[in-house]
């Protein structure tokens, strides 16, 4: 849903003292321990919405007034000594407010902005820093952005959901935008460039762990086949002579690094996770996983949030033969079969891997093309948010008809380099070889009945693509970059690359055939 967007409120919106002291109605009061979590700190940013909960701990039955500038709400904690209070934000300026809260003591949060919030989850490729990243330096010393935000949760992985978390907000400024997330940084630097409204990125994620690690154990053991496979996983885990590591522990990073952000405002999630869960070859249950991960999680909001996720990059060694098996294809098919879920989608990374590192330098693409589908789907503007992606095949007179959605501005065929660098921060080049050098586009196989893949020839048709090869006759399926690191150049107008996709279901990978 858009939203519309408001100037700036003058300074007077942060209330008058009288309007304070009459709300509250309270003088000489004594001090007592009204606590607020780590994320109502400084400089945090708060959702533009009609419900933003304000919560903390005070004293059992304690009277609890918060303030917004001129926005203000009371309640009473409970016998727990927990308190919450929900302000309407929609007509808030964006700032920036002082955050009050009295009881028998006062707690101010000085800096806090108005604008848009996004939750940004996942694994090394999500916590990667914005100082490690392709032209950081350049990009870190030309950025003075006090409205682009940042909360990075400290890593915290527990056997029950924890409270509260440990972190901070810093701003966009030469002195702190090394300390964002690199995705999370391009991610929301586009959003504000197209919206300009302050935007908050709220950053949590650990290297190397996996999707159950940030599930709650009410969502793994919500689903059948969710639990059967933690429980075949636990099992691996106490059999084995070592401990599983705190990331790879089921329901841990949800209990220490999610739970206690709930249910802090947000517009939706981006996900950049899964090369854990590819390297354990679990392409088939990962779309499973994802789907109840993301059921549970907008039970917990009580809200539909959007999920962004980015569909793993290429990786590894180009192949030098057809129709070789690749977990890494297999698992990005998974990614997209999560996209049955509504008010998903995922930025297609095949052309921002590199073959010698797990972990690409590129970020700038990534951040970018999620923005581009949170503009398009939650904001209502009119950007091309996705990549060609496969819709349909017919064979004709020995030669196979693709047609595909998403070819806004037509279909294209990128030029490709004649090297490239199998590692970014290394100057070393090596050829780019040619897998089918008479073609216009790279990247498909072909096979027959046999169901043995040769290399294809490919063109651009109008908005379809025709796919053949002299050695096969009568062509039955065809594969578009169907590998951990193919040479593909399909793309839409727009510059955005086409979805990897097989016609073939997976009967017809058996035999896989290398000739």
């Amino acid at each position: 849903m858009a939203r519309s967007r408001r100037s700036h409120v003058a300074a007077g919106l942060r209330g008058s003292t009288a309007l304070i002291a009459s709300f509250f109605g309270l003088t000489g009061i004594a001090s007592a321990d009204i606590r607020l979590p780590a994320i109502f700190s400084e400089h945090a940013v708060f959702q533009r919405s009609e419900k933003v909960p304000i919560w903390g701990w005070a004293d059992p039955g304690e009277e609890v007034f918060v303030t917004l500038g001129a926005i203000a709400g009371k309640t009473a904690a409970d016998t727990a000594g927990k308190w919450r209070i929900d302000l309407d934000l929609r007509q808030a300026g964006a700032g920036p407010f002082d955050l009050v809260a009295r009881g028998k003591n006062e707690v101010t949060v000085g800096d806090v902005v108005v604008g848009e919030v996004w939750l940004c989850v996942g694994q090394s490729n999500m916590e990667m820093r914005l100082g490690g990243t392709q032209d950081a330096k350049e990009v870190i010393a030309q950025t003075n952005n006090p409205s682009l935000r940042h909360f990075r949760v400290e890593r915290n992985s527990v056997a029950a959901p924890a409270d509260d978390v440990v972190g901070k907000w810093v701003t966009a400024t030469p002195l702190g935008a090394h300390e964002f997330t690199a995705v999370g940084f391009y991610f929301g630097q586009a959003l504000q460039n197209a919206l300009h409204a302050p935007v908050g990125l709220v950053h949590s994620s650990w290297g190397g762990s996996l999707a159950e690690s940030w599930m709650s154990e009410e969502a793994l053991q919500s689903d059948e086949v969710v639990k059967k496979h933690v429980a075949n996983l636990r099992n691996r885990n106490a059999t084995s002579t070592q401990s599983p590591p705190p990331s790879r522990t089921p329901s841990a990073l949800f209990n220490g690094m999610v739970s206690p952000l709930i249910p802090y405002a947000i517009v939706g999630a981006i996900w950049y996770q899964g090369e854990s869960n590819v390297g354990a070859g679990q392409g088939a249950v990962y779309p499973q996983l994802l789907t109840t991960l993301i059921r549970d999680w907008r039970n917990r909001w009580k809200r539909d949030l959007p999920f962004y996720i980015c569909q793993l990059p290429n990786f590894q060694a180009k192949p030098t033969s057809p129709g070789l098996p690749s977990l890494w294809a297999e698992f990005r098919e998974g990614q997209t079969k999560f996209l049955d879920t509504p008010h998903t989608a995922q930025a297609i990374l095949i052309d921002t891997g590199e073959e010698g590192t797990v972990h690409p330098r590129n970020k700038k693409d990534v951040g970018e093309r999620l923005a581009r589908i949170a503009l398009a789907k939650d904001y209502g503007q009119a950007v091309v948010f996705s990549g060609p992606v496969f819709q349909s095949a017919a064979v004709e007179e020995g030669k196979i008809r693709l047609k595909f959605t998403h070819t806004e501005g037509g279909l294209i065929a990128k030029p490709l380099p004649r090297t490239y660098q199998p590692l970014s921060i290394k100057p070393d080049t090596v050829p780019l070889m040619r897998n089918s050098p008479k073609s216009e586009l790279e990247g498909f196989v072909v096979c027959g009945e046999d169901h043995k893949w040769v290399w294809a020839d490919a063109q651009i048709e109008g908005n379809d693509v025709l796919v053949w090869s002299a050695q096969v006759a009568h062509p039955v399926a065809t594969r578009y970059s169907w590998a951990n690191n193919p040479t593909c150049n399909l793309y839409n107008a727009a510059g955005l690359p086409a979805a990897p996709f097989r016609t073939d279901k997976p009967p017809l990978n058996v035999p896989e055939s290398a000739d």
